[in-house]
């Protein structure tokens, strides 16, 4: 904390602006603080809380709308590559889908605020081909949300801020261990994380090729063919593979019960 405060007390405008749209992109730095620390400047009169205010909202923005535009013609290629240092790069997905099936497209108001899904909301929006207009409209909202959440936060608390620094900064290496054994505990957590979720990992899979000759055999008076696209992909009237059902990802528990057991299953998704 300290450290930050210092890079926003010396170059200001750059650090937040730089900082906000890093995050927006998906790397893993932290704007909140970054916003609490210009806030905090602001109201010391070292920066202009408009200025913080305008430059990290057109950063977040600038960042979102990259995303959107890579995830409206990438697909779901890039929400894989964003996913893939998540423990489980399949629930990373599905659980940012599964918002925009709970709540729609105002996903993007509270998207910010909430881990894993921040960064994941403006690329499905794209590749759900949602219009460009509408998407702007509830990012600039979402976003100017959170910088004068964050920014107020700093502005109102400066000086509490600047005491828990001061703190920090007198209790020199005994906050580095501290730190430094918080990181070692978050390493290991994310480990654990990765081996509870390996077998997602090896999902059986089938090439579409051979799924063609099982059913072309007898075989396939004993196969079901399941449409499971994610929420926003599919749509009633598109076409299905023929002779297909559809099931919806997010009410499996319900779903899954009228299925026949005495057929083989075969999965079809996004």
């Amino acid at each position: 904390m300290h450290g930050l405060i210092g890079q926003v007390g010396r170059h200001g405008y750059v650090v937040i602006t730089a900082v906000v749209f890093a995050e927006a992109i998906g790397l893993p730095v932290p704007a909140a603080l970054a916003l609490v620390a210009g806030g905090a400047a602001a109201a010391s009169n070292t920066l202009s809380f408009p200025a913080v205010m305008a430059m990290a909202l057109a950063a977040m923005v600038a960042g979102d709308t990259l995303l959107y535009v890579l995830g409206r013609h990438t697909g779901w290629a890039l929400l894989g590559l964003l996913c893939r240092v998540s423990a489980n790069p399949e629930t990373c997905i599905l659980r940012s889908a599964e918002s925009f099936y709970k709540r729609g497209k105002t996903t993007l108001l509270f998207a910010k605020f909430v881990p894993g899904i921040n960064t994941m909301a403006p690329p499905l929006a794209g590749s759900m081909k949602m219009r460009f207009g509408q998407f702007l409209r509830l990012d600039v909202a979402g976003a100017a949300l959170y910088a004068l959440g964050y920014g107020a936060l700093g502005y109102i608390f400066r000086d509490f801020l600047a005491a828990i620094t001061r703190g920090f900064y007198q209790a020199g290496h005994l906050f580095e261990i501290i730190l430094l054994v918080a990181v070692c505990a978050f390493v290991g957590y994310r480990i654990r994380q990765y081996h509870a979720h390996r077998l997602y990992r090896i999902v059986p899979r089938i090439q579409v090729e051979e799924l063609a000759r099982r059913l072309a055999s007898e075989e396939g008076s004993r196969a079901l063919l399941v449409d499971v696209r994610s929420h926003g992909y599919y749509d009633a009237d598109a076409a299905r593979i023929q002779g297909s059902i559809r099931l919806e990802p997010n009410n499996l528990g319900e779903e899954i019960k009228n299925l026949p057991k005495d057929k083989n299953i075969y999965l079809y998704c996004t």
